[in-house]
């Protein structure tokens, strides 16, 4: 059997194109570095021309809809190809905030308390707060890159911010005050602990994607035992969900250093500068030896 090319799959058509865009440029050149690789932008909700199952594996950096969900995986496997990151099963799990709770709280994971629900049909803002209390987050149950991402303090606050939901499925959480932490999980072990700090307070989509905007810390300034303890919820999460090969997830660590799972990341932001890379580093992996060994899994399926 021939050497296969990488295909590397970037662009797409969701909210997230601009991010996938610069993700799928920088993979590329470090793929190159150690495979044949051709990078493939991505215009519709399709298989591109040219892509051969007989000759490519696709590294897919299509964030968002359609991309992450289990849209395009679900395409890759009915063609035949081989593909790096998780299935289209646990995709479509992960792409899901409030499933994604539910599985990892059944396996003891702290979550945040949330109410869910579909616009048009809102829920009643005096009752959420009864619930929850005022101090609340708004999102999208299945958009990345904190896409509509709203913070709530009041009832008159939440009202304001129902008022602006688009269509869809959305989620309510109670906020949890405390760090951000973000943990890479490669071949099923967890990697360095990143925190993340927007000087906004805020880690929008602004303040992920201006520069200047937050501060990093990789590794995270917290004592080793915390450290361990966030490390295996992410390994534990990433197995309740039935994730493979690699993937990032977030948390808020309480004052009481309790680490509550916000989401996991299947196909998450891959500049140098993206968190993945920088947990990665924090365990001696640089950008070019981390794309390597996110794409060793699918090429040793293609081989079987």
């Amino acid at each position: 059997m021939s050497e296969p090319f990488i295909a590397v799959f970037a662009g797409g058509t969701s909210a997230e194109r601009e991010v996938s865009l610069g993700s799928g440029r920088a993979c590329a050149q470090a793929l190159a570095r150690s495979f044949p690789t051709r990078l493939f932008v991505i215009d519709s909700d399709a298989i591109p021309a040219g892509l051969d199952p007989a000759r490519h594996v696709v590294f897919s950096m299509l964030h968002g809809t359609f991309g992450e969900d289990g849209g395009m995986q679900r395409l890759l496997d009915r063609a035949g190809v081989s593909y790096s990151g998780c299935d289209a099963l646990s995709c479509e799990v992960t792409m899901d905030k409030a499933l994604t709770k539910r599985r990892a709280a059944a396996c003891a994971i702290s979550v945040p308390d949330s109410v869910e629900f579909t616009v048009p049909a809102l829920p009643d803002p005096s009752e959420v707060v009864s619930r929850l209390g005022p101090d609340l987050v708004v999102k999208p149950n299945d958009q990345g890159s904190s896409v509509g991402l709203s913070l709530v303090s009041s009832r008159d606050e939440l009202a304001r911010a129902l008022g602006k939901a688009t269509p869809g499925r959305w989620l309510i959480e109670q906020r949890i005050r405390g760090r951000e932490l973000s943990v890479g999980v490669l071949n099923g072990e967890p990697l360095g602990v990143v925190e993340i700090r927007p000087h906004s307070g805020i880690y929008d989509y602004q303040s992920k994607y201006t520069k200047g905007m937050t501060d990093y810390f990789a590794p995270a300034p917290i004592e080793p035992a915390v450290a361990a303890v966030v490390r295996a919820a992410s390994k534990a999460a990433f197995g309740a969900c039935g994730c493979r090969d690699y993937a990032r997830v977030d948390f808020i660590l309480s004052a009481e250093n309790e680490p509550f799972l916000l989401e996991i990341n299947t196909l998450p932001g891959m500049k140098e500068t993206s968190l993945l890379p920088m947990s990665a580093r924090c365990v001696g992996l640089d950008f070019i030896a981390l794309v390597r060994e996110m794409a060793g899994p699918a090429l040793a399926r293609f081989r079987t």
